[in-house]
């Protein structure tokens, strides 16, 4: 085994401050060797993700102990027994659902519904079942399969995908998360062409790479729509043609009156149920409603059925941006690197381990879009 630095969280539910609380401790952890089809990756950049703090305050409760951190790239650095297509020395983005290849979902297209993917997620270990993580002899979960707030991983092979060499790390961390879910929520879900109209709520990193992607597929109107004035601000900036507030009470008559009669879609990227709502509310007869933002599974949310049928609505759920990752994620790093799809605008900052906290509470207060731990 190999001890490593990494952020542990030992109990879920916490709530902020969390420079006061906090719920993360940076503590050695056994790291064991890769199994059958699993690599060792060295972290070089892991950034934070509101599926991260889900973790923390229990809106998505996890098992503990827990390693957090689920969008991540680094550099390949020993390989498992059965391992194919990777090499030590490899760069590669991780990803926060490993894909089989071989189920019902995978084999139709869908490797965001991988079903043994699903069960590893649901144990908070790795594909297969099996944990490699230590603590004083006793077993560590693994967040999504990849605890990415650590010097270094074991993972599945099939929850790595290979990037170009020579790209920024820090950029690289947001393939497997982020823009993965964002802009493949636009290209797969969605299917966005060109003189689309499409409003996006909720301007994280997620719905800013979905508005970035909803640009590069040609839509002709494109609404920002958050609470956050900087981020309604950089919205405009990322191509947005349209801001609005949303709590504004006209919103819904003023979008329509853009559109005449609505969107093509509308795309909830925020995981609250106001925002679900608004988003339907906004679609045009015919329209696509596509929620993407994960609420407390808890949360359910009423459907006006009349509308649903008589103005032959769709509603759409998008997990992972219906993605294949080893399609995708080269794909938008093609787009990236052509100019079409700057998704390095997310990043507001880069930090370290024992910085987390106040990353925390700053994701906490609306206020950030993608924050990146480094590893030297």
């Amino acid at each position: 085994m190999e001890m490593i630095r990494a952020a542990v969280l030992r109990s879920s539910g916490v709530k902020g401050p969390y420079v006061q609380t906090r719920p993360l401790s940076i503590e050695s952890v056994a790291l064991e060797p890769p199994g059958f089809g699993e690599l060792r990756v060295k972290i070089r950049a892991a950034s934070l993700c509101h599926s991260d703090l889900s973790a923390v305050n229990g809106d998505r409760p996890w098992p503990v102990p827990l390693v957090l951190g689920h969008e991540a790239a680094g550099e390949v650095e020993l390989l498992g027994p059965g391992v194919t297509g990777f090499a030590v020395g490899d760069p590669v983005a991780l990803v926060f659902k490993p894909f089989c290849g071989r189920c019902i979902p995978c084999l139709s297209g869908h490797g965001g519904l991988c079903e043994p993917g699903s069960a590893a997620n649901a144990n908070a270990s790795l594909l297969g079942g099996y944990q490699r993580l230590r603590l004083g002899g006793m077993p560590v979960h693994h967040h999504m399969g990849v605890a990415a707030f650590a010097e270094k991983v074991t993972v599945s092979q099939h929850s790595a995908v290979k990037i170009p060499v020579g790209l920024a790390w820090e950029v690289a961390a947001l393939f497997g998360c982020a823009v993965l879910t964002g802009a493949g929520a636009v290209f797969n879900t969605a299917r966005v062409g060109a003189g689309d109209s499409v409003a996006v709520l909720g301007l994280g990193g997620v719905g800013c790479s979905a508005l970035l992607a909803a640009r590069a597929a040609g839509a002709s109107l494109r609404v920002g729509i958050d609470i956050v004035p900087d981020k309604l601000a950089l919205a405009r900036d990322l191509g947005a043609t349209h801001v609005f507030d949303a709590r504004d009470p006209d919103v819904v008559a003023q979008v329509r009156g853009l559109t005449g009669g609505g969107v093509d879609f509308g795309l909830e990227m925020a995981g609250v149920i106001p925002a679900m709502d608004l988003a339907y509310r906004l679609c045009r007869r015919g329209g696509t409603m596509v929620s993407a933002g994960l609420p407390n599974p808890s949360l359910t949310w009423p459907i006006p059925a009349v509308s649903l049928i008589a103005e032959e609505r769709t509603i759409k759920g998008s997990y992972m941006g219906s993605s294949v990752p080893v399609r995708d994620i080269p794909r938008y790093i093609g787009l990236y690197q052509a100019g079409l799809l700057p998704v390095d605008r997310l990043l507001e900052r880069t930090i370290g381990l024992d910085d987390l906290h106040e990353a925390l509470d700053a994701l906490d207060s609306g206020r950030a879009l993608r924050q990146v731990v480094v590893f030297s």
